[in-house]
């Protein structure tokens, strides 16, 4: 049977051929690893065109960020008190960095690169706002409640300390990446976000 050139004709086969790709990626770093996965070897575990692949993502690192926004970071539930902020933001942090570390350390030094735009706008603002139920939206929420709890100082600006905790993540997994996985990074985020939103602590 011959494959399906460019994009599906039926709403059903949309569904239907989105998930094969999907259900193709996750058997393929199950079988062989993130590494193996490319746009070649994903279409034909699929069995669709690189046309088809192209109509609902655009390219690899798209794709397996995908892996990452079916994450709902809105809805998790964070067992540390919002008393304890700095160690909350870094438990919330963490669910996002477990779920990067499921791929594997060569996958990640491959991956988490300046020249990834998937993970670049996901890991950014729009119009000075954060994309609803990503991480980082999910944080500013937390540290706006702590705020208003008298945890934070009301002088603070809360986007500006999101932004900061982004970039000290960020930090974290290239660090993690250049030690070649032999960091305990759980332990670093922790000491280093309570280190720098302790100046906002009242």
């Amino acid at each position: 049977m011959a494959k399906k050139c460019g994009r599906p004709a039926k709403s059903a086969d949309q569904v239907d051929s989105k998930q094969r790709i999907i259900d193709a990626t996750i058997d393929l770093i199950r079988k062989n690893g993130a590494d193996y996965i490319t746009l070649r070897n994903v279409c034909a575990a699929a069995d669709l065109s690189i046309g088809t692949f192209y109509h609902y993502f655009r390219d690899k690192d798209d794709l397996l960020m995908y892996f990452v926004r079916e994450t709902s970071f809105e809805s998790c539930s964070l067992k540390t008190p919002l008393n304890r902020i700095g160690d909350r933001i870094s438990e919330l942090y963490m669910l996002l960095i477990n779920r990067y570390m499921e791929f594997g350390l060569d996958f990640m030094k491959s991956f988490y690169t300046a020249g990834n735009r998937s993970l670049s706008a996901y890991m950014s603002e729009v119009n000075g706002q954060f994309e609803p139920d990503t991480v980082m939206a999910r944080s500013e929420r937390e540290i706006t409640a702590a705020q208003a709890q008298g945890i934070i100082k009301k002088s603070a600006n809360i986007h500006e300390i999101c932004m900061d905790i982004c970039t000290i993540v960020k930090g974290c997994i290239l660090e993690w990446c250049l030690m070649e996985g032999n960091m305990n990074i759980k332990s670093a985020l922790q000491r280093i976000i309570n280190l720098y939103i302790q100046s906002y602590l009242n």
